[in-house]
């Protein structure tokens, strides 16, 4: 276990991991990071994370490039390895690459795609970087308020809250009955919710470097639902931005990338807190706050992923 604290680490040589840094949210809070140390862009397209990475670097800073799959649990192990074989000094850890699908697909093990993306593969990620990770340290999960059935702007859209069985049932893509009318709602709320039992569990578990969660408000211009129908896509671009201001909630990539930095970079000492798009505290569902549940969630993870060889 590292001795170093990340206070120790003089602010021109931190370095920050994001996922999902090639659009929306994780690109614009990837080139705010940017300015307060190295940035390290995780993602599937390898194209895409050399054009962030060459953005960052016209402005004289630094970057560095890990291409990974994170529905790929495999592939997640060894991205891992990479990032902790760049001998660069850590200090947080943004888990924000996430998809929503109109359709469910699986990975090559058979798991439902939005889940092993949005859940298992941060998971994996996380686990095998936290040994690395300096005290004070921190840790990020961007989640949604989707995961709560009484929010409702969610339940307006079509969501019905995160419909867990369990975490071996949202790998083969089960869901509880009753769900959301939106195309992959019930994977995108679940994963979401788990995300967020997860940040809380370890909060308690790993005092020593502090895990919060943020819920980045309605963002419709991003690429979260890149996999989704045309017409959903063409609504979601073109039309919800145009209505987003009028809108509570309503955020945008900017904004959203303030408030994650903010808590990315913050030596306060804060852990096991939820943050609004604000930046304010705010609640999950009631079954998300619960610790036996959050427990539950992290225990069946531990244990599929364990099924995985390295």
């Amino acid at each position: 276990m590292p001795t170093t604290s990340s206070m120790h680490v003089s602010p021109d040589r931190r370095a920050y991991i994001v996922t999902g840094p090639t659009s929306g949210i994780g690109r614009t809070t990837a080139l705010e990071l940017s300015k307060h140390g190295t940035v390290v862009l995780v993602g599937r397209d390898a194209k895409k994370l050399d054009e962030v990475r060459r953005e960052i670097e016209k402005k004289g800073r630094r970057a560095a490039v890990v291409v990974c799959d994170l529905s790929d649990i495999a592939r997640v192990r060894r991205a891992a390895a990479e990032i902790i074989a760049l001998q660069l000094p850590i200090v947080g850890l943004l888990n924000n690459a996430g998809i929503h699908q109109g359709g469910a697909t699986k990975n090559a093990l058979g798991w439902d795609m939005t889940f092993a993306t949005n859940q298992l593969g941060p998971f994996a990620l996380t686990e095998a970087l936290l040994p690395h990770l300096p005290d004070g340290s921190n840790i990020v999960f961007v989640c949604s308020g989707v995961e709560d059935p009484e929010r409702k702007p969610a339940v307006a859209a079509g969501y019905r809250g995160g419909r867990y069985i369990s975490v071996e049932a949202s790998a083969r893509g089960e869901w509880k009955p009753g769900g959301s009318a939106t195309p992959g709602g019930d994977a995108y709320a679940t994963s979401k919710q788990c995300n967020l039992a997860t940040a809380m569990v370890l909060a308690r578990e790993t005092p020593r470097v502090h895990v919060n969660a943020v819920e980045p408000g309605f963002n419709p211009g991003t690429s979260l639902a890149r996999e989704a129908s045309g017409s959903v896509r063409f609504v979601l671009k073109h039309i919800l931005p145009l209505l987003a201001p009028f809108m509570k909630f309503w955020s945008n990539p900017k904004r959203a990338a303030r408030v994650v930095t903010k808590v990315l970079i913050n030596e306060s000492g804060q852990t096991g807190v939820y943050f609004d798009d604000g930046g304010n505290p705010m609640l999950g569902s009631v079954l998300a706050r619960d610790p036996k549940f959050q427990d539950r969630v992290v225990a069946e993870t531990r244990a599929l992923l364990s099924t995985i060889s390295k």
